[in-house]
């Protein structure tokens, strides 16, 4: 049963990569797009992408942590007490994001808009950077079982920056492949070229950080590497075609399947990620059967997972195809 139940907590965890990640990246390129004038079309086009769907995202977040303390509560309690500062600062940078896009739209005055921009924008970059960097301290085994982990080389250390800034690049690979896509559907071309051109540079960017990224964990990780390397190998490789595939599409300007192959190679990764990282949830030094709660509350958090699910789920894909469809985009448009 712990390993059903760990299956379910991942299929969270590469969920909110890839929706909440999506969204975190817009913010990526809401920081980029220049001055108030020059940035307009870009940023209008991010507040209406994000606008219906941006709140539901999270709810992935609130799935996985319920999942992760419920379930695996010595786990939960050694994450939270080692990494609390990253934890921290994500939760404030999910605040400050969701207040200052909400601000932003109902501002008239432009200094205010600025402001509420820049606290979208800013804490759409540190809130997955912590992100990753939990999931690199974790992974590289800088978590102890009993917590109460050094409280900053536990996630600023070369294993835990490499995947902090893999999570905000991976965070706009995913996001402007989208925009992309809903400024084709739009039919704008100026911003189909804009968000084309910042596309393949991400995709770019996050391929060359990737290479890099395997010297890292070489020196830092070397039973994260060995793994990556090993049983998770047909992950990462079919990953790397994925992403591989994506630049070569919008090479050729081509939207079909690009969307599907951008998040297949990010759900990927994350796969990798766990594959690589079991049977333990700790480094390698709590397993997933250590750190898992009675079988009696397994089974509760099973069953209640399933109708969450059967409830939860068909709402949030009439959510999304509505969105696609632009059927929930402001009356001006």
């Amino acid at each position: 049963m712990p390993d059903v139940v760990v299956s379910f907590l991942f299929i969270g965890v590469i969920a909110y990569s890839l929706l909440a990640g999506a969204d975190f990246g817009a913010g990526f390129w809401d920081l980029t797009a220049g001055g108030a004038e020059r940035g307009k079309e870009p940023r209008h086009l991010i507040d209406i992408s994000l606008g219906p769907v941006w709140e539901a995202n999270h709810t992935w977040l609130v799935y996985c942590l319920v999942f992760l303390w419920t379930s695996f509560p010595t786990a939960f309690a050694a994450i939270t007490t080692t990494l609390y500062l990253p934890l921290g600062l994500a939760a404030l940078g999910i605040v400050l994001r969701g207040a200052g896009f909400a601000f932003r739209k109902a501002s008239l005055r432009t200094p205010q808009r600025r402001l509420f921009g820049v606290a979208f924008a800013v804490s759409s970059l540190l809130t997955p950077f912590c992100f990753g960097a939990i999931a690199g301290g974790i992974a590289s085994g800088r978590v102890p079982a009993a917590g109460a982990g050094d409280a900053l080389t536990s996630w600023l250390n070369p294993t835990s920056i490499l995947g902090g800034v893999l999570a905000v690049l991976t965070c706009a690979y995913l996001a402007a492949i989208y925009l992309y896509a809903t400024a084709a559907r739009l039919n704008a071309t100026i911003l189909v070229r804009y968000y084309r051109a910042r596309a393949f540079a991400a995709a770019v960017v996050t391929g060359v950080v990737s290479i890099a990224g395997i010297f890292v964990l070489q020196a830092d990780s070397p039973r994260l590497f060995g793994e990556l390397s090993g049983k998770a190998l047909p992950l990462v490789i079919i990953a790397a075609v994925c992403g591989l595939a994506t630049i070569v599409l919008l090479r050729l300007k081509v939207l079909r399947n690009l969307r599907i192959l951008a998040g297949g190679a990010v759900a990927l990764v994350v796969l990798g990620w766990g594959v690589a990282q079991y049977p333990y949830l700790l480094g390698t030094h709590l397993t997933i059967d250590e750190a898992a709660a009675p079988s009696s509350s397994l089974n509760v958090v099973v069953g209640v997972a399933i109708v969450a699910g059967l409830v939860i789920v068909p709402s949030l894909i009439l959510l999304f195809r509505l969105a696609v469809r632009g059927r929930l985009e402001p009356e001006e448009h």
